[in-house]
């Protein structure tokens, strides 16, 4: 007897260590209506979360577990999706239309995240149809767990920025448009956190550091981020601590988030922050003001003016982006060693994304083939294996020459493979790339055709690791992956009129094995749609 209490006692203990060693829980309830906003003056009708637009920040540190129960309270299906934010083995909570079904009119879904092995600056937003061009956004921070050093000194404040181009059009109107096969009109203007032209403000305190959480959650351009009479020193990318540079003024291409430290060492006064953007043959405007708490004057004259459309000097900017591999990142080891560079490759993936007419609609294509939504999420048609609904193999590797056409277009791929992807821009603008579940290594970018001999002028050393990138107009990125999470994962155009009307495909990282150590099963929650209703 004595020796089975002994027993039951190691048990009781050994249960209380493992609950006492889980990771911490932060609990988040959201309701998604529809509201009047007034971002540039007009009325029009936006997304909310809990009324507010845009969305509640998400405050969170390395390794915690986020509940998110969401409510639609809209009249039709929505859909959150998690920039950056890396589901590992768990492609199920990605929260896109090929991985996860939408949540219908007045239900709920709870969404469960772990940030695991994570850090930096990222955003969410809705994936489904155009209602990202309604709000529905909000930023994410991660910090570094209190243990774990950080290679610059803790900021008086930290400001998350989202910014982004906008239309007063609603977004039901632009989803139309596009469906009749016509072309998105210019953006009316630019926001910075919501806000129009002058809308926002940022108060220092003279002599003080702060650091600014930049995204750009716009629909398609690439915006110039600029403070009057202020350097910025440029310390993380998407979740990577980065060699910090000071620089004036600093491109954001759709879709990507970064982290600068400015010091309020100026007069005390008000100073413009101004955004601009880029590449267009119109530019859209948008300011704010840093408000030195002891000002003694307002703004006065014109914003600072942006670079010159030089792709040249955003290119070199580009490349001049590097990982601090002296910092430690979510854990305490230096990020750099991962020598990506000693790794051999596998595989080498083209990817060219283009436009094009088919059945005399616009269309956009990857390798030749526009992508269209299944009418069951592809993840859960895996899971279940019900035939018919994708094809593994269904986009080929590299571009075919042949006329596009529509496909439901899923790529496979091997778990734990090391492959190099090379997106290729034979158009005038800049496109935008992002993978869903992975940070990959941008190994090198140039202007004019890529080919085996760009390979001798990639960074195999410093390269910055993150999960969006910038393809500039007649020019090449290539990056490394290593497919170490298995799932069902987007890799997409975030120019959103592109992505919706084609450009984009899901990559199938398979392992045969079928362990949860390689990926968690169904969620007891997952909502099923389509084909998968009734199955368990």
């Amino acid at each position: 007897m004595q020796k089975s209490n002994g027993l039951y006692l190691c048990v009781l203990l050994c249960l209380v260590a493992i609950v006492n060693a889980e990771d911490p829980y932060r609990y988040f309830t959201w309701n998604i209506t529809y509201g009047d906003i007034y971002p540039m003056g007009i009325r029009q009708q936006g997304i909310l979360i809990n009324g507010q637009f845009p969305g509640p920040e998400i405050y969170s540190v390395t390794n915690d577990n986020l509940i998110i129960n969401v409510f639609n309270n809209l009249p039709e299906p929505f859909l959150i999706s998690w920039n950056g934010v890396q589901q590992r083995r768990n492609s199920y909570q990605d929260g896109v239309y090929g991985t996860t079904c939408p949540i219908p009119s007045g239900q709920n879904f709870t969404y469960k995240l772990q940030v695991k092995d994570q850090i930096g600056s990222f955003y969410y937003f809705p994936s489904l149809g155009f209602q990202k061009a309604a709000g529905g956004f909000g930023a994410i921070k991660i910090l570094s767990r209190p243990r774990i050093p950080v290679p610059f000194p803790e900021p008086a404040d930290d400001y998350s920025i989202l910014i982004g181009d906008w239309y007063t059009t609603n977004h039901t109107r632009l989803e139309y448009i596009l469906d009749l096969g016509w072309r998105l009109p210019f953006p009316d203007g630019v926001l910075i956190n919501g806000r129009g032209d002058g809308g926002v403000s940022y108060n220092v305190e003279q002599g003080k550091t702060y650091r600014l959480r930049i995204s750009n959650v716009g629909l398609q351009n690439t915006l110039n981020f600029r403070i009057e009479g202020h350097s910025m020193t440029l310390v993380e990318v998407e979740g990577t601590h980065t060699v910090q540079t000071s620089l004036s003024s600093l491109d954001i291409h759709v879709g990507q988030s970064y982290s600068v430290l400015i010091t309020a060492d100026q007069k005390p006064q008000d100073y413009y922050i101004a955004v601009s953007s880029r590449f267009g043959n119109s530019t859209l405007n948008a300011t704010g003001i840093l408000r030195y708490t002891n000002s003694q004057r307002a703004v006065s004259g014109t914003p600072p003016p942006p670079p010159e459309n030089d792709i040249t000097w955003s290119l070199n900017q580009a490349r001049s982006i590097r990982t601090n591999l002296t910092a430690s990142g979510p854990r305490p080891n230096p990020q750099g060693s991962y020598h990506y560079g000693q790794i051999n490759l596998t595989r080498t993936i083209i990817i060219n994304g283009a436009a094009s007419i088919i059945d005399r609609k616009q269309r956009y294509n990857v390798n030749g083939v526009s992508f269209v939504a299944a009418d069951t999420p592809l993840k859960l048609a895996d899971y279940f294996n019900i035939s018919g609904v994708f094809k593994v193999g269904s986009i080929p590797d590299q571009p075919s020459g042949n006329a596009p056409y529509l496909d439901t277009s899923v790529m496979g791929a091997d778990f734990r493979d090391f492959i190099e992807i090379v997106f290729e821009n034979q158009e005038n603008i800049i496109q935008s790339w992002h993978l869903d579940g992975y940070n990959f290594f941008v190994v090198g970018m140039d202007q004019g055709r890529w080919s085996n001999t760009s390979r001798n002028d990639y960074n195999l050393v410093d390269a910055v690791f993150r999960s969006t990138v910038q393809v500039y107009p007649k020019s090449w990125t290539a990056i490394y992956v290593a497919l170490d999470n298995v799932g069902m994962w987007n890799i997409r155009n975030e120019f959103w009129a592109r992505r919706y009307l084609g450009e984009q495909f899901y990559l199938r990282v398979y392992s045969p094995v079928m362990s949860p150590r390689d990926e968690y099963p169904l969620p007891e929650n997952a909502l099923l749609c389509g084909q998968a209703v009734g199955k368990r």
